[in-house]
């Protein structure tokens, strides 16, 4: 479905066309479409696409039944194919990806206009708000500290998020969309594409306040597996074999030294138990801790308590140790590999 206005725009806005990819998202989409529908009817996009990527549920037919634009995928594509899929089919200048597990705010468009108002720029995204409709701990956590990293990265950033961001269609197809090759299940395949649009000479911008909710509800092994296998180890190959290790959001300096540190309070631990070292020593290692954290410790404290916030800064060091054993086995996997 397009929008009622002939040019699918209204004076002073961009030429969007919306994608989502969706699979068995009967649940999802029930709450995420009904934003961007709005915005389809108010002419801020020009359409609103749906790529079903063979569900077996009533996805589609919901999709369309609100007025979406449904696009059948004709096999399991995965979200970045489906992407792809669509964007050659979209008619705006401006591919708006979204994942179905998202609601967007209804301002995006406003940030995206200031965004694309500068002709350098190929790309912006956003980030998730900080109050996730989940409330396991889980979910909460990751929620926050995804919203916290990119509350802090850099403006010109350094990379894509697909998971409400915009690139131009021009600069997406020349290029060649989200690799598909490489990344066959949902991954860093946005960040893998950041990385190209800026090696083409195009600017990426972060605009934070540019934000959505996240529908997702976390699992202690759905997230282990993520972080780990999706993530942090793609990310840490890509990093190793193209761009070298950059200086921004999750991986930036400081978070390297927070890193560290959440290595020197488990050792600090391992020697305590045992009695090699004093517990009264561990306290002054856990205090650097803290206060190395103390940003993201306010953030948990002030939407969800002290116990969350206790709780939230003891995992968030078991992510430091994961992230930072998976670039270990990355690293020693790629120069290995180079002597081999």
């Amino acid at each position: 479905m397009k929008s009622d206005n002939p040019s699918g725009e209204l004076p002073g806005t961009l030429n969007i066309s919306v994608i989502m990819p969706v699979y068995n998202g009967h649940d999802f989409i029930l709450k995420s479409l009904p934003p961007l529908v709005e915005m389809l009817r108010r002419g801020e996009v020009r359409e609103v696409i749906v790529v079903d990527d063979t569900s077996t549920d009533d996805s589609a037919q919901i999709a369309s039944d609100m007025g979406a634009r449904v696009i059948a995928s004709g096999g399991r594509l995965g979200p970045g194919g489906a992407r792809n899929q669509a964007a050659h089919e979209a008619e705006g200048e401006i591919l708006w990806f979204v994942d179905a597990d998202v609601i967007v705010h209804d301002d995006v468009v406003e940030y995206f206009r200031d965004g694309f108002s500068e002709p350098a720029v190929v790309a912006v995204f956003g980030s998730y708000d900080d109050r996730p409709p989940a409330q396991n701990f889980l979910s909460q956590y990751k929620n926050l500290v995804h919203h916290f990293y990119h509350h802090r990265g850099r403006r010109e950033a350094s990379t894509f998020w697909s998971g409400c961001g915009a690139v131009r269609k021009a600069a997406f197809l020349d290029a060649g969309g989200f690799d598909i090759e490489r990344y066959t299940r949902p991954s860093i395949e946005d960040i893998e594409l950041g990385y190209r649009l800026r090696k083409a000479g195009g600017k990426i911008l972060l605009i934070p306040e540019l934000q959505s909710t996240h529908l997702k509800e976390w699992r202690f092994v759905n997230l282990i597996h993520t972080e780990v296998f999706c993530r942090a180890i793609p990310w840490s190959r890509l990093m190793l074999e193209h761009t070298g290790v950059i200086d921004d959001l999750n991986v930036s300096s400081t978070e390297r030294l927070r890193a560290v540190l959440a290595g020197l309070l488990l050792l600090a631990i391992l020697a305590a138990v045992p009695g090699f070292l004093s517990w009264w020593l561990v306290l002054p290692v856990a205090a650097g801790v803290a206060f190395a954290n103390s940003k993201l410790l306010g953030l948990f404290y002030r939407r969800k308590g002290l116990l969350f916030a206790i709780m939230g800064l003891a995992f968030h060091q078991l992510y430091y140790l994961y992230s930072s054993l998976a670039f270990v086995y990355s690293w020693l996997e790629f120069h290995l590999g180079k002597k081999a």
